[in-house]
C-alpha cells in the first residue's frame, strides 16, 4: 500500500484520500455505506469543504463514534473573520475538530498584517485546538508558489495529474523542499482521464496524496483494487 506523509503535519495516509464533494449528491444512506466502505479498506483521510452543501454531515453520520481514529480536512470561503468563525462553527458541529482546515481557492494568498484578518483567526482556531493545521488550496499556480513559499501553511491543495505541465511538477517539488504536504485535487483532470489506472500509476511516483471524488461504489472499488497491487 502506497502511502504519504503530508510535509510536516506527520499526518501519514495511504494515497487512496477520499474526495467527499460527490457524496452530496446520494443519499445519506448511500454516502454512509460508501464512507464505512472506504474506511474499511484502509482509507483514513477524507476532504470536504462548508460550501458542499451536506457532505460534512454525511462524514459525520458515518464518523461521530470513531472521529478520532481519521483524518478530515474541510474548507472555508470566508473573506471576513466574521464568516470564518461562522463557517468554522457549523463545520465543527458536524467534524468535532478539524486536521486540517483550508482556505477553499481565495484570490489571494492570507498572511499576517494584511488587513482581512483571516490568518490571524486561522491562528486562533489553531491555538483554541479546533484545528490542528492550516491549508490552503487554490487553481492559480502563482498563489500555490506564494503561499508555499510563505512558510505561513502546513499543506496545499491543488490540481496535479499526468495532464500537468513541468510548472506543477515543479510545485510537487517545491512544497516537498518547504516540507508542505500536497494534497492532489482533480487527480482525473476533471474527468479528462478516463483510466484510473494510469492516473494512480503516475501519482505514485510523487510525494503527493490524491483525494478522489468518490459517488458510487464501483468508483471505490476501482481505486481500492490499487492498493495491494498497484498499476504499473
Amino acid at each position: 500500500m502506497h502511502t504519504v506523509t503530508l510535509g510536516s503535519t506527520n499526518i501519514t495516509v495511504n494515497k487512496n484520500a477520499f474526495g467527499a464533494l460527490p457524496i452530496q449528491r446520494v443519499s445519506d444512506d448511500y454516502a454512509v455505506m460508501l464512507l464505512k466502505k472506504a474506511d474499511d479498506n484502509g482509507v483514513r483521510f477524507f476532504d470536504t469543504a462548508r460550501m458542499y452543501t451536506d457532505s460534512e454531515h454525511k462524514l459525520n453520520l458515518a464518523f461521530s463514534h470513531m472521529r478520532e481514529k481519521l483524518f478530515i480536512s474541510t474548507k472555508t470561503t470566508a473573506t471576513t473573520v466574521e464568516q470564518f468563525w461562522a463557517d468554522l462553527e457549523v463545520s465543527l458541529g458536524y467534524l468535532g475538530y478539524i486536521d486540517i482546515y483550508q482556505f477553499h481557492n481565495p484570490a489571494f494568498c492570507p498572511k499576517p498584517g494584511d488587513g482581512t484578518g483571516l490568518y490571524e483567526a486561522m491562528l486562533e482556531a489553531r491555538d483554541k485546538g479546533m484545528i490542528r493545521f492550516i491549508g490552503f488550496t487554490n487553481h492559480r499556480l502563482h498563489l500555490a508558489e506564494e503561499a508555499v513559499r510563505s512558510g505561513l501553511y502546513d499543506t496545499l491543495q491543488f490540481p496535479f495529474s499526468y495532464l500537468s505541465s513541468d510548472k506543477e511538477e515543479a510545485l510537487v517539488r517545491l512544497c516537498e523542499e518547504h516540507d508542505v504536504g500536497f494534497i492532489c485535487m482533480k487527480a482525473l483532470a476533471g474527468g479528462l482521464i478516463t483510466h484510473s489506472d494510469v492516473a494512480y500509476a503516475y501519482l505514485a511516483q510523487f510525494p503527493v496524496a490524491p483525494i478522489w471524488g468518490i459517488q458510487r461504489l464501483t468508483e471505490l472499488e476501482e481505486f481500492l483494487s490499487y492498493q495491494d497491487v498497484p498499476p504499473v
